[in-house]
Protein backbone atom coordinates (compact mmCIF):
# COMPACT_ATOMS: atom_id res chain seq x y z
CA UNK A 1 0.00 0.00 0.00
CA UNK A 2 1.75 3.52 -0.95
CA UNK A 3 2.24 5.57 1.75
CA UNK A 4 0.16 8.96 1.64
CA UNK A 5 1.80 12.67 1.02
CA UNK A 6 1.88 14.87 3.58
CA UNK A 7 -0.03 18.13 2.94
CA UNK A 8 2.17 20.88 3.03
CA UNK A 9 0.17 24.65 2.52
CA UNK A 10 1.63 26.97 1.11
CA UNK A 11 1.32 30.57 2.27
CA UNK A 12 1.31 33.45 -0.22
CA UNK A 13 4.61 34.95 0.49
CA UNK A 14 6.09 31.48 -1.05
CA UNK A 15 4.66 31.81 -3.87
CA UNK A 16 5.67 35.24 -4.55
CA UNK A 17 9.25 34.67 -3.88
CA UNK A 18 8.80 31.51 -6.20
CA UNK A 19 8.15 33.64 -8.72
CA UNK A 20 10.79 36.38 -8.05
CA UNK A 21 13.71 34.32 -7.44
CA UNK A 22 13.40 30.65 -9.15
CA UNK A 23 16.50 29.22 -7.81
CA UNK A 24 15.70 30.36 -3.96
CA UNK A 25 14.44 27.99 -1.42
CA UNK A 26 10.72 29.03 -2.11
CA UNK A 27 10.83 27.94 -5.70
CA UNK A 28 12.61 24.77 -4.44
CA UNK A 29 9.66 24.03 -1.84
CA UNK A 30 7.25 24.21 -4.97
CA UNK A 31 9.75 21.70 -6.96
CA UNK A 32 10.18 19.47 -4.11
CA UNK A 33 5.91 19.20 -3.97
CA UNK A 34 5.31 18.16 -7.81
CA UNK A 35 8.66 15.34 -7.10
CA UNK A 36 5.53 13.70 -5.37
CA UNK A 37 6.91 13.02 -1.59
CA UNK A 38 4.55 15.81 -0.11
CA UNK A 39 0.83 17.51 -1.68
CA UNK A 40 0.84 21.14 -2.28
CA UNK A 41 -2.20 22.78 -1.06
CA UNK A 42 -3.33 26.30 -0.73
CA UNK A 43 -7.20 28.15 -0.62
CA UNK A 44 -8.29 30.27 -2.97
CA UNK A 45 -8.10 33.52 -0.95
CA UNK A 46 -4.43 32.76 -0.31
CA UNK A 47 -4.04 32.07 -4.28
CA UNK A 48 -5.72 35.62 -4.50
CA UNK A 49 -4.02 37.36 -1.96
CA UNK A 50 -0.78 36.15 -4.43
CA UNK A 51 -1.64 36.99 -7.20
CA UNK A 52 -2.61 40.95 -6.09
CA UNK A 53 0.84 41.13 -4.60
CA UNK A 54 2.31 39.88 -7.91
CA UNK A 55 -0.03 42.40 -9.80
CA UNK A 56 1.21 45.29 -7.87
CA UNK A 57 4.68 44.55 -6.92
CA UNK A 58 6.09 42.54 -10.36
CA UNK A 59 5.90 42.56 -13.72
CA UNK A 60 3.71 40.86 -16.14
CA UNK A 61 6.05 37.87 -17.10
CA UNK A 62 6.33 37.07 -13.14
CA UNK A 63 2.39 36.89 -13.15
CA UNK A 64 2.38 34.80 -16.32
CA UNK A 65 5.02 32.53 -13.97
CA UNK A 66 2.62 32.03 -10.84
CA UNK A 67 0.11 30.81 -13.07
CA UNK A 68 2.46 28.46 -14.86
CA UNK A 69 3.34 27.66 -11.75
CA UNK A 70 0.26 26.58 -9.63
CA UNK A 71 -0.70 24.36 -13.03
CA UNK A 72 2.32 22.48 -13.10
CA UNK A 73 2.39 21.94 -9.11
CA UNK A 74 -0.85 20.61 -9.23
CA UNK A 75 -1.93 22.18 -6.22
CA UNK A 76 -4.91 20.99 -4.58
CA UNK A 77 -6.95 24.21 -2.90
CA UNK A 78 -8.72 23.20 0.36
CA UNK A 79 -12.18 24.73 1.80
CA UNK A 80 -11.26 28.13 3.61
CA UNK A 81 -11.80 28.11 7.28
CA UNK A 82 -14.60 29.39 9.15
CA UNK A 83 -15.63 32.51 10.35
CA UNK A 84 -15.06 31.10 13.70
CA UNK A 85 -11.78 29.08 12.69
CA UNK A 86 -10.41 32.11 11.93
CA UNK A 87 -12.16 34.01 15.47
CA UNK A 88 -10.06 30.41 17.30
CA UNK A 89 -6.57 31.55 16.04
CA UNK A 90 -6.86 35.49 16.13
CA UNK A 91 -6.12 35.34 19.50
CA UNK A 92 -2.30 33.52 18.26
CA UNK A 93 -1.88 35.88 15.06
CA UNK A 94 -2.48 39.54 13.33
CA UNK A 95 -5.89 39.10 12.06
CA UNK A 96 -5.07 39.52 8.49
CA UNK A 97 -2.99 36.40 8.80
CA UNK A 98 -5.20 33.95 10.77
CA UNK A 99 -7.04 32.36 7.69
CA UNK A 100 -3.95 31.26 6.56
CA UNK A 101 -3.37 29.90 9.84
CA UNK A 102 -6.84 28.32 10.48
CA UNK A 103 -7.16 27.34 7.11
CA UNK A 104 -3.82 25.15 7.21
CA UNK A 105 -4.88 23.64 10.29
CA UNK A 106 -8.06 22.44 9.02
CA UNK A 107 -6.77 21.10 6.06
CA UNK A 108 -4.95 18.31 7.95
CA UNK A 109 -1.67 19.71 6.40
CA UNK A 110 1.58 18.21 8.30
CA UNK A 111 3.71 21.71 7.46
CA UNK A 112 2.35 25.27 6.76
CA UNK A 113 5.57 26.93 4.63
CA UNK A 114 5.63 30.88 5.06
CA UNK A 115 8.60 33.52 4.70
CA UNK A 116 6.34 35.67 7.57
CA UNK A 117 8.51 35.04 10.92
CA UNK A 118 6.97 38.44 11.95
CA UNK A 119 3.69 36.81 12.28
CA UNK A 120 4.02 33.25 12.39
CA UNK A 121 7.33 32.43 14.64
CA UNK A 122 6.47 34.07 17.42
CA UNK A 123 6.29 33.03 21.17
CA UNK A 124 2.54 32.57 21.37
CA UNK A 125 2.30 30.62 18.43
CA UNK A 126 4.95 28.11 19.24
CA UNK A 127 4.08 27.88 22.68
CA UNK A 128 0.20 26.81 20.99
CA UNK A 129 0.94 23.53 20.54
CA UNK A 130 -0.49 23.66 17.00
CA UNK A 131 -1.44 20.15 15.04
CA UNK A 132 0.98 21.72 12.55
CA UNK A 133 4.56 22.60 12.14
CA UNK A 134 5.28 26.13 10.89
CA UNK A 135 8.29 26.35 8.85
CA UNK A 136 10.21 28.53 6.80
CA UNK A 137 11.25 26.79 3.41
CA UNK A 138 14.95 26.75 4.11
CA UNK A 139 13.64 24.69 8.06
CA UNK A 140 11.19 22.57 5.27
CA UNK A 141 14.12 22.04 2.93
CA UNK A 142 16.85 21.25 5.63
CA UNK A 143 14.72 19.00 8.42
CA UNK A 144 12.23 17.70 6.31
CA UNK A 145 13.45 16.78 3.17
CA UNK A 146 17.28 16.72 4.10
CA UNK A 147 18.57 18.80 1.21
Amino acid sequence: MPKEQAKVFLDASIFMAAVRSPSGGPALVLEVCRGGKFRAISTRKVLLEAQRNIKRKFSEEELIKFYREIVTLKLETTEPATEEEIAEYSQLIEQKDAHVLAAAIKSGAAFLITLDQKHFMTYVIKQAKLPISILTPGEFLRGICKI
